[in-house]
């Protein structure tokens, strides 16, 4: 099961790599999606609760919701956004990977530097190419963590992966 789930990964990570557009679009149309139901669920947890507590699960609903429904419409537009959120997160987590390592002393530290480094480095490159890297950036990366998902799988012991 192993080897057909990493076969599985391995396919959708070369799809993803050279369909990057394709893969970016479907990606985002299904971030929209998820931020639907999630609005529509928000919304109807509404009916508990004091004032205050319904108008707030209101309003995240409703963001949830108007969001989503944006996203749906307007995908391209999404995914330019998107490719900026990404890379501001990327930047900061690697920001906080090198600081991880600062604070610490193990045996993977130099492991987590180069972890920290690569990720600073990606999400700095998508910050600084950005917008004109958005329409493929995000399909691209999701397709090489599909196949670092795959490797690992593959490389981990058996027990561990059940």
């Amino acid at each position: 099961m192993r080897w057909l789930t990493a076969g599985l990964l391995f396919a959708a990570a070369g799809l993803s790599v050279a369909l990057p557009f394709v893969s970016a679009t479907l990606l985002t149309l299904g971030l929209g999606g998820v931020a639907v139901a999630t609005g529509v669920a928000q919304l109807l947890r509404v009916r508990g609760g004091d004032g205050r507590t319904i108008a707030f699960r209101a309003l995240s609903g409703l963001l949830y919701l108007v969001s989503g429904i944006w996203i749906l419409l307007f995908p391209l537009g999404s995914e330019v956004s998107l490719t900026l959120f990404v890379g501001v997160l990327l930047a900061f987590e690697g920001v906080m990977e090198l600081a991880a390592a600062a604070a610490s002393e193990g045996p993977a530290r130099a492991l987590v530097i180069t972890d920290g480094v690569v990720t600073a480095i990606l999400g700095g490159l998508l910050i600084a190419e950005w917008p004109s890297d958005s329409l493929w950036a995000i399909g691209t990366l999701f397709g090489v963590g599909l196949a670092l998902s795959a490797v690992n799988l593959l490389s981990s012991p058996a027990s561990a992966a059940a």
